[in-house]
């Protein structure tokens, strides 16, 4: 049922809050309970065929890399549907929007419940890059 809600833009600078339920890849989207759906902001990610964009970094890293790597900072696995999406019983993300990340997509900038970036979380994972030109986010550690 989630998947056919419609999912809005969260206007940019508006924070919100994401309880992830499915995740696509690398950098998103990350589907939220709460209707957002999430393009993780100031990462590059590999497609999920395996490419990537001439317009942006491509890490070395697989995309089912990426996509594993993130499930993982989002609790886990907890199946798939048919779609591809993998399933994730996901922790409360707080998260600030970024604008429209294209399609019904809000770029966003998280924190896990730790209080650590989401982004700088995934690139310390070497799966995906920073991509500097939508970069706005903390000084990674």
């Amino acid at each position: 049922m989630l998947a056919l809600l419609a999912a809005s833009i969260v206007a940019s600078s508006q924070t919100f809050t994401c309880t992830p339920t499915h995740v696509w890849d690398g950098d998103g989207p990350v589907w939220c309970a709460e209707g957002p759906r999430i393009r993780i902001a100031g990462i590059a990610a590999r497609e999920m065929d395996g490419s990537c964009r001439t317009n942006q970094p491509c890490p070395d890293a697989t995309a089912i890399e990426a996509r594993d790597a993130l499930v993982q900072l989002m609790g886990g696995a907890r199946g798939a549907i048919p779609t591809g999406h993998i399933v994730v019983r996901g922790l409360r993300l707080s998260c600030r929007s970024g604008g429209s990340a294209g399609g019904s997509r809000t770029a966003a900038w998280c924190r896990l419940p730790s209080g650590a970036d989401l982004s700088c979380a995934m690139i310390r994972t070497r799966t995906v890059l920073r991509w500097d030109r939508y970069w706005k986010g903390p000084a990674c550690r």
